[in-house]
């Protein structure tokens, strides 16, 4: 693969004009395809093989009329003044309202004044109407939209308080001005570690290209394959953090190859060759462990997973071909104007590679006088950090936990403060009651049944539908949508009902907003561990074919695990149990979004193998060159640790930038991918790794004689390249280092 990968570096170093024209029109292209398609839609929590979405199913197929996956709209009115909102000039603002939102796509508009309509306040100050349309939201359009948002104002200009819920009302996710701070901060990083504009410009400007090619991509296709806001979202974040980083590390290489006296073409090839090839395999992790949320068959996570793996695969392809062809067009620039005037002749300053790195080798070296303390401080902080995640309660994010100033989280407010708070998460019952021999009589069990429910406040009357094979009605549960006891709520009914409805041979099925959040978040449950095994047991498989050894990658799957679960302990602290939420601009604590876990093991492994790898090759580059084990950890410190210190905060400030996002879910992605980077790059590959390899001395590189014969060789840290150039190996006893001739260092 290095060769392969020198050869293409320097193809696209002389051919940097076709190369950036190339990416140029790619990124028109894809600007033009964004721009003509249709909005994005909303999130779909589909959930195939549950109860909810059976429920679903049932309803879509036998009770069309329901509009069970349709739309919905909740228009909330309030009298001012503690006025009633059923005198007379109130009254006429809120049926005018309800007239004018009937339309096309509309199925039914309820009548708050109707008879034991149960849509009044017992204060009488506040009164709801209840819209539902015959599409689902992603068809509903901007027309019907700009309606429901024109009548509310008519209602307010009455004089009233009017605020709308639903998801008929599409919310694109609040992003602020935080992803911004984030690449400022990314720029001050990169100056700060090139002394250079141009060369903090560089992973920058391409990182840019790629993520904006890959986002517009996800938007062009948004309506056709259902790609939510969210997902773009999540895609920019990772593909800008990993677009800079991987950029980073092949200029960082170039300048290297220059200071080692090869021209500006080799130079080039050499740092994709050696860099290049590192990239891929991280670019390589990062993408399977995305793709591989496909196998928990949730079609959210699929999307999410495929969709930001095919932005970091832009990232990879813009770092072994655009920045190649862009340091051509920078050369030596690629230095500060100081460093090139240390050296006028060839504009390349040979000193300083020795003199600004040596912070990493001596961090090393304080980490190998004293292995056991760094090792045990650093392991008992992570597992410290971690306990919160043994009380981690997973949800979807309801419109209680949208910003405070929104309609949706002031019409939740109003409907919570006059109906109460499981107003806001009504459970729908489906009974297929096609078997049952008295259909009427088995209706009747089972509302009553429902009543008899602890926590359940009231039930509506049930509804057949017309052929009379399926009825529904709605429970109305005393606690909110994200509370812990309206889980056992569902789960009572599923049970005590559910039998009352077996023995009529009636099939129950409980569903809605709220139950389907629960269903998703016990899926997810489920799926984590075997999911989590899955990305620790790929982590060791590619990092033996990498390192070519069994105790690094052994090493490194742990410290993954021990940095995603600090990073989700800290997540709970934050998120769930409040601490720090004012700081971090966390309205509403809650549930950790269901998605938080899975997504993080997936995300966070890529990333986490990303500065295993080039931080560790260079120990291994070392140590293959004849170093002792000791000698390569400084080296590989020596080399690496300054360019993954930048990377990782660089990494850090992008992901941080989307704390201040309004979105509950962007906000905790983004603290929870940052803080886990902060652990990972920090306490696991700057603490740990060496103080292990530090104990294990030769051990750390031992493989077994026969599965060195069966692997392989992916040539990751360029040993060919080395080769064919004649610089190849020094006296070095073996890279397969048997157990008896190890030694600790």
């Amino acid at each position: 693969m290095a060769t392969l990968l020198y050869k293409l570096g320097r193809l696209a170093f002389r051919r940097r004009r076709i190369v950036a024209l190339v990416w140029v029109a790619l990124l028109m292209g894809s600007g033009v395809a964004a721009s003509s398609a249709g909005p994005a839609p909303g999130d779909d929590f589909a959930l195939p093989g549950t109860e909810s979405q059976e429920a679903f199913d049932v309803m879509s197929d036998r009770f069309p009329e329901a509009s069970a996956d349709g739309a919905a709209a909740r228009m909330v009115f309030k009298a001012p003044d503690g006025g009633k909102i059923t005198a007379t000039d109130h009254r006429a603002a809120v049926e005018k309202a309800a007239k004018a939102l009937k339309g096309e796509q509309t199925a039914s508009v309820s009548d708050p004044f109707a008879p034991n309509s149960g849509a009044i306040s017992e204060k009488g100050d506040i009164a709801y109407v209840s819209v539902s349309y015959n599409v689902p939201g992603n068809d509903l359009e901007d027309a019907t939209r700009d309606g429901i948002e024109d009548v509310a104002q008519q209602a307010r200009d009455a004089g009233l308080t009017v605020e709308t819920g639903g998801d008929a009302l599409m919310v694109q996710p609040e992003m602020g001005s935080g992803e911004i701070i984030g690449v400022a901060v990314a720029a001050l990083v990169l100056f700060l570690t090139f002394g250079s504009l141009v060369a903090a410009g560089l992973p920058l400007i391409t990182a840019l290209i790629g993520v904006a090619i890959g986002v517009s991509f996800i938007a062009a296709l948004g309506t056709t394959f259902g790609l939510s806001a969210t997902t773009s979202t999540l895609a920019m974040m990772i593909g800008l953090a990993v677009g800079i980083d991987y950029a980073l590390f092949i200029a960082s290489r170039y300048r290297a190859e220059l200071m080692e006296g090869q021209s500006q073409e080799e130079a080039a090839g050499r740092a994709v060759g050696t860099a290049g090839s590192a990239v891929v395999f991280a670019g390589l992790t990062v993408v399977i462990a995305l793709s591989g949320m496909v196998v928990i068959n949730i079609p959210l996570l699929t999307k999410m997973g495929l969709a930001a793996a095919g932005t970091v695969v832009f990232a990879v392809f813009v770092a072994i071909t655009l920045v190649p062809a862009v340091l051509g067009m920078v050369g030596t620039r690629i230095f500060s104007s100081k460093a090139r005037k240390a050296n006028p002749r060839t504009g390349v300053p040979r000193p300083i590679l020795g003199q600004r790195l040596q912070a990493g080798a001596r961090w090393a070296k304080f980490v190998l006088r004293r292995p056991l303390m760094v090792l045990a401080v650093s392991v008992l902080g992570l597992v410290a950090i971690a306990v919160p995640v043994s009380s981690m309660a997973l949800g979807l994010p309801d419109e209680g936990r949208q910003p405070e100033h929104t309609t949706q989280r002031q019409a939740y407010d109003m409907l919570s403060d006059a109906f109460g708070p499981g107003f806001n998460g009504p459970l729908l019952l489906v009974m297929d009651i096609s078997e049952s021999d008295d259909a009427e009589n088995a209706t009747q069990q089972v509302e009553k049944a429902v009543k008899d429910v602890d926590g359940v406040v009231s039930a509506s009357p049930v509804t057949v539908n017309k052929s009379g094979d399926t009825a529904i009605l709605t429970a109305v549960p005393e606690t909110g949508p994200a509370d812990e006891d309206t889980k056992t709520i569902v789960n009572d009914i599923r049970d005590e009902v559910g039998s009352v409805a077996d023995d009529s041979d009636t099939r129950l099925f409980v569903t809605g907003a709220t139950a389907v959040a629960i269903d998703f978040s016990q899926v997810m449950n489920d799926a984590l561990v075997p999911y989590l095994s899955l990305v620790v047991g790929l982590a060791f498989v590619l990092l033996v074919l990498v390192f070519r050894s069994i105790l690094v990658p052994l090493k490194a799957a742990l410290g993954y695990l021990l940095s995603v679960l600090a990073a989700l302990g800290a997540v709970v602290a934050v998120f769930q149990w409040g601490w720090a939420a004012d700081f971090f601009g966390v309205e509403q604590t809650g549930p950790i979004s269901s998605t938080m876990p899975i997504f993080m093991v997936g995300v966070i492994f890529g990333l986490a193998m990303d500065y295993e790898v080039f931080l560790v090759t260079r120990m291994r580059e070392a140590y293959v060159r004849g170093e002792n084990a000791a000698e390569a950890i400084t080296s590989g410190f020596k080399l690496g640790a300054r360019v993954v210190t930048a990377a990782a905060v660089i990494m850090i400030a992008v992901f941080a930038g989307f704390i201040g996002a309004g979105d509950s879910v962007i906000k905790m992605m983004g603290f929870g991918l940052a803080i886990a980077i902060l652990f990972d790059a920090f306490v696991v590959r700057m603490a740990i790794v060496p103080a292990v390899l530090g104990l294990l001395g030769d051990k750390a590189w031992w493989l077994p004689q026969w599965l060195d014969k069966v692997l392989p060789n992916v040539d990751v840290e360029g040993e060919k390249l080395r080769h064919e150039f004649g610089e190849g190996l020094k006296d070095h006893p073996t890279l397969i280092v048997p157990r008896q001739e190890s030694s600790k260092v």
